[in-house]
């Protein structure tokens, strides 16, 4: 593709640098408005320069990568709340046997999770445990904070749902979720045990001291209940939650033994004729002997039917104690059933959207539809869980295409691939490592989606490298 007109060039390659600068430090002193609405500006000036049509503009969104992108997201949102990543961290500290062997766990998970809930997600979630395990176990957190960043980037490189720019890589290039994975889980491996063992030489003698400690993962499995609500909204009955299954079976067993008990129909039947003796005693008598004697008898009978009564009514309130906490009880167990059920739910619907994509299934609509799935199985009301989904990644997106695409229509993209063709065929070693170097290098100076996108859109042709 020849070179556009001049001024197209210099136009479209300001706003392609005003959202570059803004992309890699969005916290400019002279513009500090963010990435997202840098993309945003950039994409705007492309219009503005008339770099691009707006038609060209709308066009060049790409709304399968956006709706795989928001899928992937919502599903996130839901394993969270239903404590899947809670049950990761956990793993970190089962039955460790030192910090290399944490070091390593780290790496490997990470990996995993990364791989299969996006890196950011993976990242973010993990972070909060490997922090409490590092303080409990009185080590230094940042071999292991190192080792989540790397182990997780390996690790997401393994299947187009692990970040945004194999999103764009697997959707363009019409590469199925089974042949993306199986084409890169290899490398990701071998990253990963390599990544694993430089981190374990670079700190060697950092995790080979010994330091006493108080039963640490114990301590950690403590703070990890109390924090519990950081990973998921949902809360049991506070008043309920200290009663187990046999205690629930004793009090129902208690109630119903106390309300058929002998005692108890003693006792009324005992109030029942005492009544009967103190309405007799009320039959008139003339004689004044016989009145006293009457009297007598009954303030000692209104005394008994008051005992008996007072008697009567504690048993009742015994009764309706054991009944109230034994219903309490009841809805405490439903409600952890009805838990369970629900996240036993959730990891089958997530585990059938990854089926469907390894399947061959159109990756945005299968996210999509898991997605929506998971909001009709929760039953209540989507906005909560929704506002998680971070919109401002979406619309950065969107701002990319279109700067990106009014770049690449200034013809310097293609230019530069144009001069750098003859010394990076991909039928030599020479060439794949010089191509390798340069991808490398801009996707760590332009950021690596903006780099992809830029690739892609120049339809890069590795047969014809």
């Amino acid at each position: 593709m020849a070179l556009a007109p001049i001024p197209k060039v210099v136009l479209g390659s300001i706003a392609f640098a005003i959202f570059w600068i803004l992309a890699v430090f969005p916290a400019v002193p002279f513009l500090p408005i963010g990435r997202t609405a840098g993309s945003l500006l950039g994409a705007m000036l492309m219009v503005i320069f008339r770099v691009i049509t707006p038609e060209e503009a709308y066009a060049a969104i790409d709304l399968p990568i956006l709706g795989l992108l928001f899928g992937t997201m919502v599903v996130s949102v839901y394993l969270e709340r239903a404590d899947m990543f809670k049950y990761i961290g956990k793993l970190l500290s089962w039955k460790s046997k030192g910090a290399k062997d944490l070091l390593c766990r780290i790496c490997l998970i990470s990996a995993l999770s990364s791989a299969l809930f996006t890196n950011d997600t993976s990242c973010v979630v993990l972070t909060e445990f490997i922090l409490k395990i590092a303080k409990q176990h009185n080590l230094p957190p940042h071999p292991f904070l190192l080792a989540l960043a790397s182990s997780a980037n390996i690790g997401s490189s393994a299947t187009p749902i692990g970040n945004p720019q194999n999103l764009v890589i697997a959707v363009e290039s019409k590469i199925s979720f089974g042949e993306f994975l199986f084409g890169i889980v290899p490398a990701m491996l071998i990253g990963v045990v390599v990544n694993a063992l430089i981190l374990i030489a670079m700190y060697w003698k950092l995790l080979s001291v010994h330091k006493d400690i108080e039963d640490p993962i114990a301590e950690v499995a403590a703070e990890e209940d109390v924090n519990s609500h950081q990973f998921s909204p949902a809360t049991m009955s506070h008043y309920s939650s200290s009663l187990n299954s046999q205690e629930l079976n004793g009090y129902i067993v208690e109630s119903s033994s106390i309300q058929n008990s002998p005692q108890v129909h003693n006792l009324r039947n005992r109030l029942v004729s005492s009544d009967s003796e103190i309405d007799r005693f009320h039959v008139g008598s003339t004689i004044d002997s016989a009145r006293n004697s009457t009297a007598s008898k009954e303030g000692t009978n209104n005394d008994l039917a008051s005992q008996e009564s007072k008697t009567v009514v504690e048993v009742d309130r015994t009764i309706e104690a054991h009944v109230l906490i034994s219903s309490e009880g009841k809805e405490y167990l439903s409600a952890d059933w009805k838990r369970r059920l629900w996240k036993s739910c959730v990891y089958m619907i997530t585990l059938g959207m990854l089926i469907a994509m390894l399947l061959g299934l159109n990756m945005s609509w299968t996210a999509i539809s898991a997605a929506l799935a998971l909001v009709v199985l929760d039953f209540k009301d989507a906005r909560p869980s929704l506002e998680k989904v971070s919109y401002s990644l979406l619309i950065f997106f969107c701002g990319m295409f279109i700067t990106v695409d009014g770049f690449n229509k200034t013809g310097i993209p293609s230019a530069l691939w144009e001069l750098m063709e003859p010394y990076s065929r991909v039928d030599r070693s020479s060439g794949i490592a010089i191509l390798a170097l340069v991808i490398l290098v801009l996707s760590n100076l332009a950021s690596n989606v903006p780099t992809v996108i830029v690739s892609w859109t120049e339809k890069i042709d590795p047969i014809r490298l």
